[in-house]
């Protein structure tokens, strides 16, 4: 197999990228012109483009089975970047899927995404771009899956943090490892039962230890 992931310079980009080469997964990450690689990932093949870019983008998409998008915008003072990235960065994505012949597609979102009354929108309506964008790969002809993460944490003891797994619109509090994340959008590359599904996902020590195979047997 061999998957493109976007926004893999990113926090839980690059995590990302680690888990599925560490799993003999081929992959194509594609970052900005100038973000930095993390060391151990410099000899992963790369591509330095910008998603507005139609032929490059099409250019890094070719021969690859599979396209995990983690491009979300961060909460910052420019409001137009909700849109810019979280609704038509990720239609510019799902376009190029389309001219290149790519049917699978996992999206790293939000918990909470499209709920209007809640602090993240102060942001440039955060959450309510990030529900256009899960919309426009929900109602389009890909094998999708959505991962909902809660509040994203940076540390990589993930020993006792287990994985609360649920539907959408279920969970609204509660956070997870960007480790954690990284490894739900590995697991999803080959199973099944989380096509067309948007799971959300938060962990803690007091929680069940379940599979996530096991999970999409019940959501």
């Amino acid at each position: 197999m061999k998957i493109a992931i976007t926004g893999a310079s990113g926090k839980t980009g690059y995590r990302i990228t680690e888990e599925a080469v560490n799993k003999g997964i081929k992959v194509k990450q594609i970052v900005r012109k100038n973000s930095k690689v993390t060391e151990n990932l410099k000899n992963t093949e790369t591509f330095r483009i910008s998603l507005d870019n139609k032929d490059a983008l099409d250019k890094a998409l070719e021969n690859v089975d599979a396209l995990i998008i983690a491009t979300g915008a961060r909460a910052s003072l420019d409001l137009t970047g909700p849109a810019k990235v979280d609704a038509l960065g990720v239609y510019r994505q799902l376009q190029s899927c389309k001219r290149v012949g790519i049917k699978r597609v996992i999206l790293v979102s939000s918990l909470c995404t499209g709920k209007l009354f809640h602090p993240l929108n102060l942001f440039g309506l955060i959450l309510i771009w990030k529900k256009i964008g899960e919309n426009f790969l929900k109602n389009q002809s890909f094998d999708w899956t959505i991962i909902r993460p809660g509040g994203l944490k940076e540390i990589e003891k993930i020993e006792s943090e287990n994985i609360d797994y649920t539907k959408e619109n279920t969970q609204f509090k509660g956070s997870i490892p960007r480790r954690l994340v990284a490894k739900c959008c590995i697991d999803s590359l080959n199973n099944k039962q989380s096509i067309n599904k948007t799971i959300e996902v938060t962990s803690s020590s007091e929680n069940k230890k379940v599979s996530f195979k096991k999970a999409m047997q019940t959501i």
